[in-house]
């Protein structure tokens, strides 16, 4: 199992040399409601080496497949083929709210979005009549989606972010990988059950599949209590779990299916109400020890040790979650690399 990191954007080249630095196989950067993911990638490809590149990840409805396939292409170009192509659907509150997309049928929307992003990845001319995409749309045949972007070579790797059974099988059906955030490592075995399906659909081996989970750290000293040092990931938490309605919110669900149903609940009355103190009280340590590693560097050694059991290819350090300094978040970086060299992965 290989080691990546989750950038944030202002302290991204930092981080990402740091990364390099330590042996990191990957830095990956978010898009969201802090930055988008190109513009960070742009940096840090003109900062780095050797280090991988990803988006993790672009967002499907905020560009159409022609945009986002000459920017994986450019990004690939400035990198020297570094570039790893992380997309996905996003959720229903930032497609309608942000992009102004209807999130219906997330799925065949995908399956249509990756085949043009690849088509045009191949460099010839793309024409492609779908149920969601259609190039050219109204005729104008004579100029259709072709790059001309000088890239090394080679297929560029296509990773999906997934959450239910279908998506999950469709990202083993037509991607090179998956990425995840909040998850645990019973979860992480779930889901390689569904990748294998999809890898058996399109006549794949899972050999070479990438599975990379994002995993908040928090770094902690040998009998410091898991309630103190949770405390550097729990603005994250309460950001992720306060997004939209709760019933539609991923990060709720999954809560609820780990058992803590009331807990959040509390959590999203406290919020409901103003008191932002009390809510992100109300988020249970263990719900975050279950999703993060916490604590000594052994005690995140014997985590990172489980998660590769359970199938775990890269794991990515969610630096971005920790509430702390850039030296602080260096400091996490290092902390996860002792570790991994601790466990021998």
């Amino acid at each position: 199992m290989r080691l990546a990191a989750n950038l944030v954007y202002h302290s991204a080249g930092p981080l990402a040399r740091e990364a390099e630095s330590l042996g990191y196989d990957l830095v990956l950067a978010p898009e969201g409601y802090r930055n988008d993911a190109a513009t960070v990638l742009g940096l840090v490809a003109g900062q780095t080496t050797r280090i991988g590149l990803a988006s993790g990840v672009m967002q499907i409805p905020a560009r159409p497949p022609g945009a986002t396939a000459l920017t994986a292409a450019t990004l690939d170009a400035l990198s020297n083929g570094r570039f790893r192509l992380g997309l996905g659907v996003s959720n229903p509150h930032v497609s309608d709210g942000w992009y102004g997309v209807r999130f219906d049928k997330p799925l065949s929307r995908t399956r249509e979005y990756v085949e043009v992003v690849r088509a045009a990845l191949s460099g010839g001319p793309v024409r492609y009549q779908g149920a969601h995409v259609s190039l050219p749309a109204w005729g104008n045949d004579d100029a259709p989606l072709q790059l001309f972007t000088e890239r090394p070579g080679g297929d560029l790797p296509i990773y999906l972010g997934a959450v239910g059974p279908g998506s999950l099988r469709l990202a083993g059906e037509i991607a090179d990988g998956w990425v995840s955030g909040f998850t645990t490592v019973e979860a992480v075995g779930d889901a390689l059950t569904e990748i294998q399906a999809g890898r058996e659909r399109a006549g794949k081996p899972l050999a070479g599949f990438e599975v990379i989970p994002f995993v908040g750290v928090a770094v902690g000293e040998p009998g410091q209590d898991l309630a103190e040092v949770a405390d550097e990931l729990r603005a994250h938490y309460a950001f992720l779990l306060g997004i939209g309605a709760a019933e539609d919110n991923f990060y709720c669900r999954f809560a609820a299916r780990l058992g803590y149903a009331e807990q959040i609940a509390t959590f999203r009355e406290r919020l409901a109400a103003g008191d932002r103190r009390g809510a992100v009280a109300a988020i249970p340590t263990e719900f975050i020890d279950r999703t993060a590693l916490l604590g000594p560097v052994e005690r995140v050694a014997e985590g990172m040790t489980a998660f590769a059991k359970a199938g775990v290819t890269t794991l990515s350090v969610l630096v971005s979650a920790n509430d702390t300094s850039l030296e602080g978040r260096v400091r996490v970086l290092r902390h996860a690399a002792r570790a991994a060299e601790l466990a021998g992965i």
